[in-house]
């Protein structure tokens, strides 16, 4: 059906945008995030997951370096504790989470698409992205 592009109708939905990651890829729509994984992602306990935006609290980020991976958490209330811990748990936490999105130091540019993105979504969907 085609849109409705008169003055005063509402804008049609955003197109998906996908963000390849370091072994799983994150597929913004726009009220929700979707992210699969490869095998080898799951094997430290992250599973592939679907975020609506609406329920992100914070958007939770590292960037990449040349000797550590980054990451995007879109942090609902099920993170709330993880928010909390002392440092070295706290990276080992986010790294697992069904939540995360890592990115590599060749990924960068993708982290920083993928970190706006998912920003400007949570608050469209009247989040505040900072906390």
């Amino acid at each position: 059906m085609p849109y409705d592009l008169s003055k005063g109708a509402s804008t049609p939905p955003a197109a998906p945008q996908a963000f390849k990651g370091y072994l799983a890829t994150v597929t913004l729509h726009s009220g929700r995030a979707e992210i699969k994984r490869k095998l080898a992602g799951k094997l430290t306990g992250a599973r592939d997951s679907v975020i609506p935006l609406a329920d992100v609290i914070k958007v939770i980020s590292k960037p990449p370096t040349r000797l550590v991976n980054g990451y995007v958490q879109l942090a609902t209330s099920d993170d709330q504790g993880q928010l909390v811990i002392a440092t070295a748990e706290r990276e080992k936490a986010i790294a697992n989470n069904s939540r995360t999105v890592l990115f590599t130091w060749n990924q960068r540019e993708t982290y920083e698409a993928y970190l706006g993105a998912a920003t400007t979504g949570v608050q469209r969907q009247g989040g505040n992205p900072l906390g």
